[in-house]
């Protein structure tokens, strides 16, 4: 049997914490508790979105803010209902619910930001220069970008599907399941040509 002060303190990977995902304003704000039904589960997937995405870009790039990690079933389900920007449990893109289901159906996202490249988005970056670098280097499933920071939802899936969409212009889909990407490596290496090298931070 979990408790949440246990369930908090598991590690996931080099750099994160269960404790790091389990804040929510929509908890706090409304009273509903954020605790996994499965937390097994959650924490089997919240590794491999951790180890495989998030830990790379914090080694490459410096602190992640997580925006939005996992939401229980019960708490998504009222965001959604209640349009607090949550979509719906059984909606194939609500990447938050960790322990929705396993197998090949298994899937683990989080909302964040990168500080370094939100300095830079401010001053007028173009969102797809990130866009771009996350899909030459990382093995996300999908991506979704936001105006607000350039923060964006980053998921993991076991077979993934490789699609970026975005709210900020051009608005829509970059790249869509299966397809190829529309700018050459070339032109898509020299966007992000001045990035931090590939895991470039040293630690210990």
């Amino acid at each position: 049997m979990w408790s949440l002060e246990t369930l908090g303190r598991v590690r996931l990977s080099r750099h994160f914490y269960m404790r790091d995902f389990l804040y929510s304003e929509i908890s706090n704000i409304h009273g509903i508790p954020n605790v996994p039904p499965d937390p097994d589960l959650a924490i089997r997937n919240g590794r491999m979105l951790c180890t495989k995405l998030l830990d790379p870009l914090e080694e490459t790039f410096g602190r992640l803010a997580i925006r939005s990690g996992y939401r229980s079933p019960t708490l998504n389900g009222y965001g959604n209902v209640n349009r607090l920007n949550c979509a719906s449990n059984d909606n194939p893109i609500e990447c938050h619910i960790w322990d929705r289901d396993d197998g090949d159906a298994a899937i683990a996202g989080t909302s964040l930001a990168i500080p370094w490249f939100t300095d830079r988005y401010e001053n007028g970056r173009d969102w797809r220069d990130l866009a771009w670098w996350i899909h030459d280097h990382l093995p996300y499933s999908d991506l979704w970008f936001f105006p607000k920071l350039a923060a964006f939802n980053l998921v993991w899936r076991p077979v993934a599907q490789r699609t970026i969409s975005s709210y900020i212009a051009p608005r829509g889909m970059l790249l869509r399941r299966g397809t190829e990407p529309s700018e050459p490596l070339g032109a898509r290496q020299a966007r992000y040509a001045d990035f931090p090298p590939f895991r470039g931070i040293n630690f210990p």
